[in-house]
């Protein structure tokens, strides 16, 4: 997918869009990117608080919909105003680590029986989407690693996430979806870009 040198890129861009968003009610100029950020990825952009690493928003789209670029931007935006949190001031720009998940293209996990599940899914390697009817719920791969749970517990936040029971994924209504994701994140605000792997988890 994306190189170090090119994650590093992908990051400052979605800094640069959040700065001059929340700044000046603008999104950024046309800029000179890789060849890969014109590729269509589904992504995710999150903010959390630099030490503390508390939530301070996470938007993104799930699907590879659009060139990486253009994502980025729809995920940066919507990320300063999660409807969890008050939006984003520019006071905050200098407590604020960005981090960004580019993803692989949601897999249908394919069972024959609920219980399945839990041997498909690997803690680390996987992000989950649950889909009932109308409802539909995503938590990234690095959400249980973080939270430490184990994958039954995972499933049932994924399904909370939907709007459903913590046990709808074993309806036989209930689609579970995996995919993996790329993740880079800023070590201190506006510094050296990381990425991270949970592979051992």
């Amino acid at each position: 997918m994306l190189s170090l040198e090119e994650g590093t890129t992908a990051v400052a861009y979605a800094r640069g869009i959040i700065q001059r968003y929340i700044t000046r009610g603008e999104l950024p100029d046309k800029k000179d990117l890789p060849s890969i950020f014109f590729q269509h990825y589904g992504v995710f952009v999150t903010l959390h608080r630099f030490a503390t690493h508390q939530l301070r928003g996470c938007i993104g789209i799930p699907e590879p919909i659009m060139p990486l670029k253009e994502a980025l931007v729809e995920a940066a935006t919507s990320a300063t105003r999660d409807p969890r949190f008050p939006p984003l001031s520019a006071e905050e720009l200098e407590d604020v680590i960005v981090e960004i998940t580019v993803l692989t293209p949601p897999s249908l996990l394919q069972i024959n029986q609920p219980k399945e599940y839990l041997s498909k899914v690997k803690i680390g390697r996987d992000g989950l989407i649950v889909e009932q009817g109308f409802y539909k719920g995503l938590l990234l791969p690095q959400v249980p690693v973080e939270q430490q749970w184990d994958v039954e517990t995972f499933l049932g936040h994924t399904c909370m996430k939907a709007g459903l029971a913590p046990d709808a994924w074993i309806d036989d209504t209930t689609n579970v979806y995996a995919f993996q994701g790329q993740i880079f994140s800023e070590l201190k605000p506006d510094g050296a870009v990381k990425e991270k792997s949970f592979d051992d988890a």
